[in-house]
């Protein structure tokens, strides 16, 4: 008998992978390695409605000698894919050739785009049209055949196998047997046999492979409990009963079908009819249509030496040498149309006032991207090179990102997309996978386990994208020992180890931007983004595969600080100067000098704690600074500050190891901090071409050790031709080799450095402008928002209330007592929309004068069907109306004036203001309303307010009552304490602003926090045995009592966390002089004479010293006694209060304000000798 016999070929037709998002759980690396553990020889993948794994797959299977086959399991609708129906099919699909594979292409890009309902769904007419070179098969127990024998459908079923024969042909529609040991199967192959013989179809055997081992079928269960938002406990959720859905081999495939060997035999068959070719087919860059009498290469030699004679004047010399050289290179290679497209839309933007960067990556080496005006930054100038761009020797795709200022970026995509169009430009799918956290509270939450349970082993995870499970087990040994001791958590983790790292969902690239010659859907399928039936194309591959079949792929890049430099720009030149991007110096003293005191905040790469400090240690003074520090801050070349910074400041001696290499390493102080640097080291020292010189740099770079032993060889005999030993060659050659895999593009550093250049100096040079700038750009995230306001504070720059009479949508300058402060935007307001903003202020510019003139009249301006009572609440309570009144008494008045406002908005919308002269029970407009008689809102409700709406305290601060009026006695202000040495203390009072917890190797926790008072903001370090011991005192908002040692880092002080308490001073009012502490004595004189009760008075209050004056009152009938001391003061706290009330009474002690009136009774001059016998006291008239 067949089942006896062993098979020794089967091809697995049938199989997911982890591309069947949270369904398939097989990784293609390891069905490439258990296919050839089983030998099988050929195998298709078919993902469930979607073909993102198709070239993975197929150059994986090419690679392994595998033969790969291209296919996809699709979903067939019902009826048609325009009726929106949830019921559908599955349907395997394979590409039997070329032409099979595009049509599959167009099968899955149509599902996704037009078909999209719940899934993406195909019909059978669009079948008809692209089933040319198409193999189909019935599929599983889901397919249109079995699925209906087993509802008990079997004319549907033999109806669907008539229809489908009919449009594949008998020869490529096949009956599909699968056998995972459930009853449900068992009835229908019996089924599905005889309806192929009575139809004549050929049958064929497949094993619906989700996973690649029995044993990861509990895994792949809870994996689709994560996508179904279900547990393992659920009796309803969607579940096989059955562990064989792995990938088996083939005498365990013929077992099981042991009456139809030719469903076995017949799956070589469709292998070997299956034949696609998906290898590199040259490059399918865009045509770019050239003005009259041109070619492509001769329009874009004419435009880069238009271009040439506009930056260096001349064609002469280097420049045309260069270019020349660039030119020859870029058409060798056939990209003359990658330098146009994108020569194309980057002037688009710049004609259209975007800004956009002056290069970014290598392309900044290139003088034909710098004519082209692609990028801003002479590589002559500053030695680039542009063989690290595009190697004649090494044929891949030039790479030009750029980045367009980031609320603009959209224009130049919807350019692109019109010039080229729609069905050869999209954007480029990534998907997002379940890294070790996530797949552990993921798995936790599909097992059933309680949240606190999960969060048990997830929060032992250390934060860090590089993390995985196995790395936390062998770096957290509390981790271990906890699954040692728990066998539900061992059992969760093993559970995440398992779907670690799968792919989770699919996303649009941030950036990237596929650009074909002819439709997208000859090369790659697509789909809406995401995978949901909405939204921009995108491509099913992801970028590398793009780049592998041939499209040209380019990142546009949205980049904030392009924004801020514009808004900045915009608002400098509106305030009466005139200054152009281009016309900023890149050397500026007053930047520098901004840049050598840590003034980082806003500043383009150097803004935080790290970089801020390695910019004061570097100390800038000149463009090549910044270029270096752009480089240094990076985590390799970071590794080479501490010797670079030694030599820079004469720490450390400069040394070459031969003359040659000086002027190579002089910029960076005989550091080889960029990779050019090693590129001309080998072309100058050892005579390699820079081609080879970059392809020495890439091999060390991916440290090949083949490749480096060769050139290695290579530069040693090239030493020899500039009379180097062997010996000083080899250790030339191990110098640069250690160096390379730390180097940093010089070109991206200096182009970048371009930026952080022009933020410094619109900094330290229009710091109003700049600031208000940056607080627009990032008006939509509080924490930005509060840290800008703080620098504002230090800088002294005011800031100034959102105003429906002032504010525009942004925040924006104007002056203020005698300088310029920042207006807070309206679109700054929560819960307001920028609608809303819109609406009011088209309001506001058609009034004469463009003011509101009241609160009446801002409520009769504004168009209540844009704007509702809630935004006009929140502006109210923001302070935005505050010009028309008390923020409560506007509050309480806004109801019944929206009220009347919109009720002639509606009569006039009607017409019967026109037609009736006006309409009787409505308020006449502009009819005088007292505002609301309600008490005003006090300091905490405004405090309140400002949180809630603006979310940061603005009105006032609720550390005013403590240091409005300088620092508590014994304390010290922030400004006061960023002047002490390193290893002084510190004792002050702050409000925390922001923490960041951070997860020791230890796993123990620490926090960084950011603390500030009126005067500024300091960086608190609580390191972990500091943090436990006041955990829960670190809070966002907290005001503590903060007792630390003054840390330097750098030139950035920083302060270590000591004692912390929330037990603060009473409230000390702010106006001058302090409030006076009075003690009320007893009426009668009796107490003077108790000396023991005088000297504990005496002893209380020396316990207590403070700032406040002590006034003591003695009161005799309707007279007082007012007698201050000269040299007692005491700080007024809870604690004083509570220990003078038991001496004295509850009435015995209170605190006055100086301007405020005592009213004790009538105060009555007396004469000296009846004053107590005290000389510390003095008389207070």
């Amino acid at each position: 008998m067949w089942g006896f016999l062993v098979v020794n070929e089967f091809a697995h037709l049938h199989l997911h992978t982890e591309f069947s998002l949270l369904d398939g759980m097989g990784r293609i690396d390891q069905y490439v390695s258990r296919a050839q553990e089983l030998g099988i020889k050929h195998m298709a993948v078919t993902d469930h409605g979607v073909m993102y794994a198709a070239m993975d797959w197929y150059q994986a299977g090419v690679a392994a000698g595998l033969h790969p086959i291209i296919g996809m399991e699709a979903y067939l609708a019902e009826g048609s894919i325009s009726k929106r129906e949830r019921k559908s099919y599955h349907l395997l699909l394979l590409a039997e050739n070329d032409i099979g594979y595009r049509n599959l292409l167009k099968l899955a890009s149509v599902a996704s785009l037009d078909g999209f309902y719940y899934r993406p769904r195909i019909d059978l007419e669009l079948l008809q049209t692209y089933r040319e070179g198409i193999i189909a098969t019935s599929a599983c127990l889901g397919g249109p055949v079995a699925n209906n024998f087993l509802h008990g459908n079997p004319e549907a079923a033999r109806r669907y196998a008539g229809d489908l024969s009919e449009i594949f042909g008998k020869d490529r529609f096949y009956i599909e047997l699968q056998d995972h040991g459930l009853k449900e199967q068992a009835q229908t192959n019996r089924q599905m046999i005889n309806l192929a013989r009575e139809f004549n179809l050929p049958l064929v055997a497949s094993n619906d492979v989700h996973y690649c081992s029995e044993h990861d079928s509990s895994a792949q269960d809870v994996l689709v409990c994560v996508q179904t938002n279900t547990t393992i406990h659920d009796p309803k959720r969607l579940k096989t009963d059955s562990n064989q859905f792995f990938l088996k081999g083939p005498d365990e495939m013929a077992r099981l079908f042991p009456e139809t060997p030719e469903a076995i035999s017949n799956t070589i068959r469709i292998a070997e009819m299956c034949s696609v070719d998906l290898g590199f087919k040259g490059y399918q860059l865009p045509h770019f249509d050239v003005p009259d009498g041109f070619t492509p290469e001769s329009y874009l030699r004419h435009l880069c030496e238009r271009g040439a004679i506009e930056r260096y004047g001349t064609l002469d010399g280097a420049v045309g040498e260069r270019l020349n050289y660039e030119l020859g290179v870029i058409e060798s290679m056939g990209f003359t149309s990658y330098f146009l497209v994108t020569w194309d839309f980057v002037r688009f933007a710049k004609t259209n006032g975007i800004l956009v960067g002056p290069g970014r990556g290598s392309s900044a080496g290139s003088i034909v991207t710098y004519c082209l005006n692609v990028t801003g930054l002479d590589p002559l100038k500053y030695a680039l090179i542009f063989e690290r761009f595009l190697n004649p020797s090494r044929i891949s795709m030039p790479d030009i990102d750029i980045d367009f200022a980031d609320d603009r970026r959209s224009e130049v995509i919807d350019y692109v997309v019109r010039k080229y169009g729609d069905d050869r430009v999209a954007q480029i799918v990534t998907f997002g996978t379940l890294k070790a956290k996530a797949a552990v509270r993921d798995v936790g939450r599909a097992m059933g386990l309680s949240f606190a349970d999960t969060d048990r082993v997830a929060r032992l995870i250390p934060v860090d994208p590089r993390m995985t499970i196995d790395k936390a087990l062998e770096s957290v040994p509390e981790l271990t020992r906890l699954l040692a001791q728990e066998q539900q958590l061992r059992e969760l983790v093993d559970t995440a180890k398992k779907v670690e790292g799968l792919a989770r969902h699919s996303s649009t690239h941030a950036a990237g931007v596929v650009i074909s010659r002819d439709p997208l859907v000859h090369h790659v399928p697509l789909q809406r983004a995401g995978g949901k039936s909405e939204g921009e194309v995108t491509t099913q591959y992801p970028m590398a595969q793009l780049e592998g079949i041939g499209l040209l792929k380019m990142d546009f890049l949205g980049l904030k600080t392009l924004t801020v430099i514009r808004k900045a720009v915009d608002l400098i030149n509106r305030a009466g100067h005139d200054i152009s991007l281009e016309g900023i110096p890149l050397d500026d003293a007053k930047a520098m000098e901004g840049l050598c005191r840590g003034e980082t905040a806003g500043v383009f790469q150097l803004e935080g704690g790290m970089t801020t400090r390695m910019t004061t240690d570097v100390a800038p003074t000149a463009f090549e600074d910044i270029v270096a520090l752009s480089a240094l801050i990076r985590p390799g070349p970071m590794q080479m500050a501490p010797d670079y910074i030694a030599r820079r400041h004469g720490r450390a001696t400069t040394e070459y190891m031969h003359p040659l290499m000086e002027p190579i390493l002089k910029e960076t102080h005989g550091v080889p901090l960029y990779q050019e640097q090693v590129m001309q080291i080998a072309n100058v020292v050892a005579g390699f071409s820079m081609a080879e010189s970059d392809g020495l740099r890439k091999a060390m770079g991916k440290k090949l050790p083949a490749e480096m032993a060769k050139y290695r060889n290579r530069f040693i005999e090239g030493c020899a031709a500039n009379d180097i030993d062997k010996k000083l060659a080899g250790d030339i050659y191990d110098m640069i080799e250690r160096f390379a895999g730390y180097g940093f593009p010089k070109a991206h550093s200096a182009a970048y450095g371009v930026i952080t250049a022009q933020t410094a100096y619109l900094k330290a040079n229009f710091p109003v402008e700049f600031m208000a700038a940056l607080m627009s750009t990032e008006m939509g995230a509080t924490d930005k928002t509060v840290f800008n306001v703080v620098e504002c504070r230090r800088a002294g720059i005011p800031l100034l209330p959102p105003c429906v009479n002032r504010s525009h949508s942004d925040f924006s300058v104007e002056p203020f007592e005698g300088t310029s402060g920042i207006r807070f935007g309206l679109g700054a307001v929560k819960n307001v929309g920028l609608g809303a903003v819109e609406s009011i202020l088209s309001s506001r510019s058609a009034l004469p004068g463009q003011q509101f003139a009241s609160l009446e009249a801002f409520c009769d301006a504004v168009d209540w069907s844009a704007v509702n009572k809630r935004v006009a609440e929140c502006l109210a309570k923001a302070g935005a109306l505050e010009g028309f009144g008390e923020r409560a008494a506007v509050l309480a008045s806004l109801e019944p004036l929206i009220g009347a406002a919109q009720q002639r908005q509606k009569a006039a919308a009607r017409g019967q203001m026109d037609l009736f002269g006006g309409v009787s029970e409505v308020a006449p407009a502009g009819a005088s309303v007292r505002l609301a008689d309600v008490p005003p809102a006090d300091r905490k409700q405004l405090l309140t307010w400002d949180k809630e709406l603006l979310g940061l305290y603005l009105s006032s601060h609720p550390l005013m009552d403590w240091t409005g009026n300088g620092a508590p006695d014994g304390r010290a202000l922030l400004a006061e304490i960023g002047e002490r040495a390193a290893g002084s203390r510190a004792h002050f009072i702050g409000m925390v602003t922001t923490i960041r917890r951070i997860t020791t190797k230890n796993n123990r926790t620490m926090a960084v926090m950011e603390v500030e008072d009126l005067t500024g903001s300091i960086e608190v370090v609580a390191f972990p045995d500091s943090y436990e011991q006041y955990a829960e005192l670190i809070a966002e908002d907290a005001i503590l009592d903060f007792q630390a040692k003054v840390d330097e880092r750098g030139d950035k002080k920083q302060l270590i966390l000591e004692q912390a308490t929330s037990n603060l001073p009473l409230p000390r009012l702010i106006e001058q002089p302090p409030a006076v502490v009075v003690v009320v004595l007893p009426s009668s004189a009796e107490l003077w004479q108790d000396i023991n009760a005088m000297q504990a008075i005496d002893d209380l209050l020396r316990r207590h010293e403070g700032p406040n004056p002590v006034e003591f009152h003695l009161a005799a009938g309707a007279d007082v006694l007012r007698l201050r001391s000269r040299t007692r003061r005491v700080e007024w706290t809870a604690d004083l209060e509570q220990e003078l009330g038991e001496m004295l009474g509850r009435h015995g002690v209170f605190v006055v304000e100086p301007s405020a009136p005592i009213e004790v009774g009538n105060v009555n001059d007396m004469e000296r000798d009846e004053m107590p016998p005290d000389n510390d006291l003095q008389y207070v008239a």
